[in-house]
């Protein structure tokens, strides 16, 4: 199989099934990924990890959820296949810490937004004969919790799978049907190349958009009800949770370092062109801009 830089995998169909899912934070991913584990029959058991008691207890009496364990480790024991849904802070650690308890034959993964840092660290800190790759589910929302968990969260959306060099064909193999299976439009990537490309996708926008509330939180309160839709539309994401998203911003530095500078060009050019009253070249702006949503679309 090739990892392309953005290209779909082309890959059998049948679907994989595992005999035991783990999944370690069940908030809104997680929670996610044990409803449609059960909903499209991916795993006959399903155990989860949570540091909170109630949630716990919330994954025990859902239909998705056979046990849940208050320790990590005990968790994962037994398990083909487990998935880590904590902060991205957090992944390449607790990886580490499951390491002594997983089972020979385990396939390891993620749903962390960023990737080279976590991918490589843990690749390296499985024991021998537990595999780990990295993937990113383009699924999120601005809200988090297990509250707003879904089955169909999934259907249609981008996964990026992000294998190191050294990544057994067979395993990243079963990654990329688990996530087709939900029905998940899938593509290979090296980590260093899927941060640099959620970086500009993803990771900047979240940024404008809460600057751009930043500088209006600044403005008189009053103005606040004259906003129509296209302000709502344009900074929703900036709802997000400002602890996750500080995380993400300091994984993922560099990359969105270079985004910022790329934007800041493009300012530049608009601002020159708004203060010598050069309106063709604002209207080509404004086009080009347009191409591109309608390509979104």
């Amino acid at each position: 199989m090739k990892k392309g830089f953005s290209g779909k995998v082309s890959i059998s169909i049948q679907k994989v099934v595992f005999e035991q899912i783990t999944i370690l934070a069940p908030g809104l991913l997680g929670a996610s990924l044990g409803m449609a584990a059960r909903e499209y029959a991916l795993g006959r058991r399903v155990h989860v990890w949570a540091r909170r008691a109630e949630s716990r207890q919330a994954c025990l009496d859902a239909d998705w959820c056979n046990e849940a364990f208050s320790s990590p480790v005990d968790a994962v024991k037994e398990s083909d296949l487990v998935i880590v849904c904590t902060p991205v802070d957090r992944i390449a650690e607790l990886v580490k810490e499951i390491g002594p308890a997983l089972s020979s034959g385990c396939l390891v993964t993620d749903v962390g937004s960023t990737k080279s840092r976590i991918c490589r660290i843990s690749a390296r800190s499985v024991p021998e004969g537990v595999v780990f790759i990295g993937s990113h589910p383009m699924a999120g929302s601005e809200k988090s919790g297990m509250e707003h968990a879904r089955a169909g969260i999934f259907k249609q959306r981008a996964c990026l799978v992000t294998p190191v060099e050294d990544s057994p064909e067979d395993c990243i193999d079963r990654v990329v049907r688990f996530w087709r299976a939900l029905d998940m439009e899938v593509a290979t990537m090296s980590p260093e190349q899927h941060d640099e490309i959620v970086a500009h996708i993803s990771h900047f926008p979240h940024l404008l958009a809460s600057l751009l509330c930043i500088q209006l939180s600044r403005k008189p309160d009053p103005w606040q009800a004259f906003s129509g839709n296209g302000l709502r539309d344009t900074t929703r994401i900036a709802a997000g949770s400002p602890e996750i998203w500080r995380s993400i911003f300091e994984e993922n530095k560099e990359e969105l370092l270079r985004a910022i500078e790329g934007f800041e060009q493009e300012l530049s050019t608009m601002r020159s062109h708004l203060h010598n009253d050069e309106w063709s070249q604002v209207r080509h702006l404004l086009a080009r801009g347009r191409k591109y949503r309608e390509g979104l679309l």
